[in-house]
């Protein structure tokens, strides 16, 4: 599989050495130079997968990563707009089958779930898993955390 990650900060780049580690084709979207050399550990020594320095949101940038024959994209920059925009680029103007964005607001997360872009709200998640362990309770499975993520806090089922 083809994948492009935008940004190259923690999650963007443990989730390209993963990806690269499995076989799939991982280019890497950031507009900070430093940000490759900050993640060197994370991505490993053998990381040979193409990094690009640019804007997610800049279209050169995102052709010259491969978009046009990309199979999924996720953005994972440290900035909620500039997830949502590059999503909705990369699937609305390139048509790439599996786009994913971090959102960090439950409230945009949500409206760019319903609007068609897959979204994951770490801010929800990450509650939702430290009420479970603040209160005891035993921990959900992955899915009825992304499950309680996209219910609004007051639809949230008890576990």
């Amino acid at each position: 599989m083809r994948v492009i990650v935008l940004g190259c900060g923690r999650v963007g780049s443990t989730l390209a050495a993963s990806l690269t580690r499995e076989g799939h084709h991982v280019s890497i979207v950031d507009r900070d130079q430093g940000a490759f050399n900050r993640a060197a550990q994370r991505l490993g020594p053998n990381f040979a997968q193409e990094t690009v320095r640019g804007i997610g949101i800049d279209e050169d940038a995102l052709r010259q990563a491969g978009i046009q024959e990309a199979d999924a994209f996720v953005s994972v920059t440290s900035g909620d707009n500039t997830n949502i925009v590059a999503a909705q680029i990369a699937q609305q103007r390139f048509h790439v089958p599996k786009v994913l964005a971090r959102v960090y607001d439950p409230i945009r997360a949500e409206a760019y779930q319903e609007a068609g872009i897959d979204t994951i709200c770490t801010t929800t998640i990450n509650s939702a898993l430290f009420h479970d362990l603040l209160l005891d309770r035993p921990l959900r499975s992955i899915h009825d955390y992304l499950e309680a993520a996209s219910a609004s806090p007051a639809q949230e089922p008890e576990p």
